[in-house]
C-alpha cells in the first residue's frame, strides 16, 4: 500500500524520543509511505508565539485530528515505562475509526519484566515491532517493509 498516509504518534518531548521518532518516520518514507510526524509536520513554535495555553492546546488537537482522520495507517512508538498518554488517545481514536495500526516498541522497562502493553492497546494494534536494540527493530521493519505492506 506504497503511498497510503501514515500519521506518526508518539512521544516527542526529548532529543532521544524526536530522533528515534525521526529514523522510523525515514523508513517508512523510504517504502513509499508519506508520514505525518507531529514532531516535523505540526504546528510549530511560531505558530504559537503570544497564544494562551487553551489556543495552544486547541491548535495542535485540531492539526494533529485532523491528520490522524486523513491518514490511511498509524504507527505508534509505544516507548516509555507506559505508552504516551497521547499516543493512546491517537490509537483509540485510529481503531474506532478503522485505521489500521503498528506499533514500535525498544523500552526495555517493559519488555524485559515481561509487564508490557495493555490489552486496550495491543487489542488496536494489528502487529508490533518489538526489540530492545533500537537499532535491531529498525531492521527488522525494514526487512518487513521489504516483504509486505501495512
Amino acid at each position: 500500500m506504497a503511498n497510503s498516509k501514515i500519521y506518526f504518534a508518539g512521544p516527542l518531548f526529548n532529543y532521544a524520543e524526536k530522533a528515534f521518532n525521526l529514523e522510523v518516520a525515514e523508513l517508512l518514507e523510504k517504502h513509499g509511505y508519506c508520514v505525518f510526524l507531529p514532531q516535523r509536520d505540526g504546528i510549530i513554535g511560531a505558530d504559537l508565539a503570544g497564544k494562551t495555553e487553551e489556543e495552544i492546546n486547541k491548535l495542535i488537537f485540531t492539526k494533529d485530528y485532523d491528520e490522524l482522520i486523513a491518514s490511511d495507517i498509524v504507527f505508534a512508538n509505544l516507548d516509555g515505562r507506559v505508552p504516551d498518554e497521547g499516543t493512546c488517545i491517537e490509537i483509540g481514536i485510529a481503531y474506532a475509526k478503522n485505521k489500521v495500526c503498528y506499533g514500535i516498541k525498544t523500552d526495555t522497562r517493559a519488555i524485559i519484566r515481561g509487564v508490557d502493553l495493555n490489552s486496550m492497546i495491543t487489542g488496536c494494534l494489528k502487529k508490533i515491532f518489538k526489540n530492545t536494540d533500537g537499532k535491531k527493530v529498525l531492521e527488522e521493519l525494514d526487512a518487513y517493509l521489504s516483504q509486505n505492506t501495512l
